[in-house]
């Protein structure tokens, strides 16, 4: 973030809400100003007098949930022209993605840099995960999710943070990006796309199970896109021929707010049919936090054809691997089958194929098979 500052005038940091952003910029930018626009009177000020409001509050700034003041950004910019080789100058935080980009495509192209705060890592919590990984289990990790709060107060239980989390966001986002007539139809939306984390979406049985239309569905989605709750995952082409599916899968970002809205606690995840597909959305967003840093030119995508699926398509380094998310701590041969079948097709013979498990140590099943601890799979994309 730091390095974005330093070569851009402007730096706009997305992410979820309580994600952490509020907390990063001000420790990283002590010497900034704070201002925050959840506070109606900043926010109508920037809104209706923007040049007021940047008199008020000279760079170098910090100006957080700024989606609520679009009008602010063309004088954003017009401050940024007249001092243009100041970098850094101001650092701009949203929590919901896609209309913030629409203001920064608007005014800011060219001006400043963008990027994407996700939850917290397992690498970022270190012996705190491991620890308690230890001490209560892998389903208890699920249930917790990475949502920074619920790490820093360890005695939170996440139902009671994740039904608040729920209650704000439904209150506050979906009413700012959307006007949604039933805001319990929602609710039920969200439930019925959490079942069907993992999977390839499918707007007309959403449309059918919540008793709205498609084109609701298509906004709906396009809420929990802009406001970073979840992620669809495009499939991976190539030129094998045009039976590829090229629908994408729906994944939630935070895998415990996923087991919140299934009803499911550390007791019941375990024992859950749809615990391979929990797994499965944790590991995503595993890959995910730790590519954005290690290697941000390098994509995830996932292959299906009309007889076969494989989970993730890992492209790093000019290097193709394949790997599989299983929710059982042996993996077989046969877990390898089509995974192998579909290395030629992707030219991914390079690398060996991965199940990504919760195996206690890492181990070859056979040639170019690789039975993978999905805690540490860092280690081995």
């Amino acid at each position: 973030m730091r390095r974005f500052a330093a070569h851009f005038p402007a730096v706009v940091v997305t992410g979820a809400r309580q994600t952490g952003k509020t907390t990063l910029l001000t420790r990283l930018f002590p010497a900034h100003h704070y201002v925050s626009l959840d506070h109606p009177a900043e926010a109508q000020l920037a809104e209706e007098d923007p040049q007021t409001f940047l008199l008020r509050h000279p760079p170098p700034l910090v100006v957080d949930e700024v989606q609520y003041t679009p009008g602010l950004f063309r004088y954003l910019k017009i401050e940024i022209d007249a001092h243009r080789s100041a970098n850094g100058q101001f650092i701009l935080t949203g929590s919901q993605k896609f209309s913030l980009m629409k203001e920064v495509s608007d005014s800011l192209a060219g001006r400043c840099g963008v990027l994407e705060l996700e939850g917290l890592s397992i690498e970022e919590l270190g012996d705190t995960f491991h620890d308690y990984e230890r001490r209560e289990g892998i389903a208890s990790v699920l249930v917790r999710g990475f949502m920074p709060q619920l790490w820093k107060d360890p005695g939170l239980r996440p139902v009671d943070y994740f039904g608040s989390y729920q209650a704000t966001y439904l209150e506050r986002d979906v009413r700012q990006l959307l006007n949604v007539s039933s805001l319990r139809d929602f609710d039920r939306f969200m439930r019925a796309a959490a079942v069907r984390s993992g999977h390839l979406l499918n707007k007309t049985e959403l449309s059918k199970e919540v008793g709205i239309s498609n084109r609701t569905v298509t906004e709906w989605l396009s809420v929990l896109q802009a406001s970073n709750q979840i992620t669809l995952l495009e499939p991976h082409f190539t030129n094998v021929g045009k039976r590829l599916v090229k629908t994408p899968k729906l994944y939630f970002n935070d895998v415990g707010l996923l087991c919140f809205l299934l009803g499911l606690n550390e007791r019941s995840v375990n024992d859950s049919y749809l615990v391979d597909s929990i797994w499965e959305t944790f590991l995503l967003s595993e890959l995910r936090k730790y590519l954005s840093v290690a290697a941000p030119e390098a994509t995830v995508r996932f292959y299906r054809d009309q007889s076969r699926e494989v989970d993730f398509v890992i492209e790093k380094d000019a290097r193709t691997t394949l790997a599989e998310a299983k929710w059982k701590e042996l993996p077989s041969r046969r877990d390898f089958r089509v995974l192998l079948a579909v290395q030629p097709l992707l030219r991914a013979a390079r690398l060996p194929a991965m199940v990504l498990c919760r195996t206690g140590q890492s181990f070859p099943v056979g040639k170019d098979m690789l039975a993978v601890n999905g805690l540490r799979m860092r280690e081995h994309v």
